[in-house]
This record gives C-alpha cells, structure tokens and sequence, in this order.
C-alpha cells in the first residue's frame, strides 16, 4: 500500500505535486500547531504596512482543519490540477504555472477591491484564505475544456462535465458551506478561459502569453510518442552510395 502511494505521488507532475505537498505540509502543520494560521492569512494592511508579502502566496496553501472538507478538496486539487497538467498543459508547464498565477491575481484582486464595496464588504472581509477558490478554479477550468464526458455525482444521477462546477456549488451550499468561496472560483477559471480560449477565437490575439522570465523557469519537456514495435526502418545508405 505504502509503496501504491509513493509510486502515485511520483508520478504526479511537478507544479500538481509542488502545490499538494505544500498544502498538505501547510495544513498539517497548522493542526500541530507548528503553524499559525495567523502568520499565513490574507491581511492587505500586513502585506503594505508590514511588508508580510508572503501572505499573498500563504493564503493558498492553508486548507482550514484536518477534516472531510480538507480531504474532499485534496482529492479535487491532485485529481484536477494533474489532469490539466498532464493533458491540457502537456509540455507546457510555464503556461499551467502562469495560469495559476493569473488564477491567485484575479482572486486577490477580487477580494481586496469587493473589500472597499459598501453592502458586500463585509462577506469579502470573511475570506482570508483562498485555497478553495483556487482549486475551484481548476475543476472550472478542466470543465470548461472537457464539456462532453459524462460523471455521476454519488452514484445519485449524471451529467456532463460542464456541469460539474454548478453542482459542486449547489453541494456546497447545500451543506452550508459559503458560496462565495466556489463563486469566486468560478469568476477567476471564465476570466482564464475567456482570455486564453474565446477571445483568440474571436479576434486573433492572444492576451494571456507566458512572459519569457517565466518559461526560462521551466525547462523545455519532451513528448514522448510510443513506437509501433511493427514499425520498421531502411537500413543506413552505405558510404559512396546513391538514392535514385
């Protein structure tokens, strides 16, 4: 069994396995105590007064308490985030990077800006973690990508995955979670998807491009094509010789 998960987890790509073992390290280190939840919350006035700018980056790696809500949102961010990485983004690790990274931007924005809006300034003043919208974003995006393939929801009906961001927030709010969380997910993943899928479609220009800085992060991976064992090749042409 031991031997199962460590294969697993090693074959998990390298930002899915990065932002796993950070959030599991993180939230399990806060339940120990070792951690204070404290030093890792999103507070604008720390991060400018203070300078704690390692708040912008903390806020997403802390999943709140060692519960079922924290192993239901694992299972989302490991099978998500590596089913984007392997197949969307395959080869492209800077473009899945720059894509969480615009995801962290458009959620950070949103709650500091709602934060200064009179009537709801209050429930964006709640959000001071924004792990759970980040991973909701993920599963928006996939989503948003893989429309048609069919899932069931606890064995109790199926839909197509288009879907599936829509009947996870009906679930949350029907267990009493806060609904802004996924809302705020789903906000952030149609921002990316507009940007990087419809709007090229529509007008020819791709506003999302990974900077160059970014992609020198990551070097250059290569698809591997499977070799047909039936395939065979000419022999090398001798030295002197000519092709007809």
């Amino acid at each position: 069994m031991a031997q199962a998960v460590e294969e697993w987890y090693k074959q998990m790509p390298i930002i899915t396995r990065s932002y796993l073992t950070a959030a599991i390290v993180t939230t399990i280190g806060c339940s120990l105590d070792i951690i204070s939840p404290y030093n890792l919350y999103l507070n604008p006035k720390l991060v400018v007064k203070q300078y704690e700018v390692w708040r912008l980056i903390t806020n997403f790696l802390y999943f709140r308490k060692m519960d079922l809500d924290f192993l239901f949102h694992m299972f989302f961010l490991a099978r998500y985030c590596k089913l984007l990485e392997e197949n969307s983004f395959r080869g492209r690790t800077a473009d899945f990077f720059y894509m969480l990274l615009f995801g962290a931007t458009v959620l950070t924005g949103i709650v500091l800006i709602g934060g200064m809006i009179p009537y709801v300034s209050e429930s964006f003043a709640k959000i001071i973690f924004l792990s759970n919208s980040l991973t909701f974003m993920m599963v928006y995006v996939w989503s948003k990508q893989n429309p048609f393939i069919h899932m069931s929801f606890l064995g109790l009906f199926t839909f197509t995955a288009a879907y599936l961001p829509w009947v996870l927030l009906g679930f949350s709010v029907l267990v009493g979670a806060s609904a802004w969380v996924d809302l705020l997910g789903m906000i952030a993943g149609h921002a990316y998807y507009f940007l990087e899928d419809v709007y090229p479609r529509m007008t020819g220009r791709r506003p999302l491009r990974t900077p160059q800085f970014i992609k020198a992060m990551f070097a250059d991976e290569a698809i591997v094509v499977p070799r047909n064992p039936n395939m065979r090749f000419a022999p090398p042409l001798a030295e002197g010789a000519h092709q007809d």
